[in-house]
């Protein structure tokens, strides 16, 4: 019997000096942290983090209500709160928190209503 291989740890990929002075300028001028996250090839948590090192106010993305209504349908498709996110390029809490405020039932993890 064989043993299973360990994956390696990956090095998270560092952004420093002139490209996060990069990153910095494109947010304030309007680009999302998936933008700015695919942009540089790094998570967008790591974009946060970055923005919150060099101490920028972040914005908080809000969904308009025709967002909200594709979002409603989607979910009640069968996506998940992940897939809608990814589609919608906001968070799945983004579109939970926007979902129950529009009363779609939520599903538990095996697709049952709860």
């Amino acid at each position: 019997m064989q043993r299973k291989r360990r994956a390696t740890p990956r090095t998270a990929k560092q952004i420093k000096g002139d490209q996060a002075q990069e990153l910095i300028a494109a947010y304030k001028a309007g680009a999302s942290v998936y933008e700015l996250g695919r942009r540089f090839g790094i998570n967008r948590r790591t974009v946060g983090d970055i923005l919150k090192r060099h101490s920028v106010k972040t914005r908080y993305r809000k969904l308009t209500a025709e967002q909200v209504d594709t979002a409603a349908r989607l979910y009640e498709q069968g996506l998940s709160l992940a897939r809608v996110g990814e589609r919608l390029d906001v968070t799945a809490d983004t579109i939970r928190n926007n979902l129950l405020k529009r009363g779609v039932k939520m599903r538990d993890r095996h697709g049952r209503e709860q």
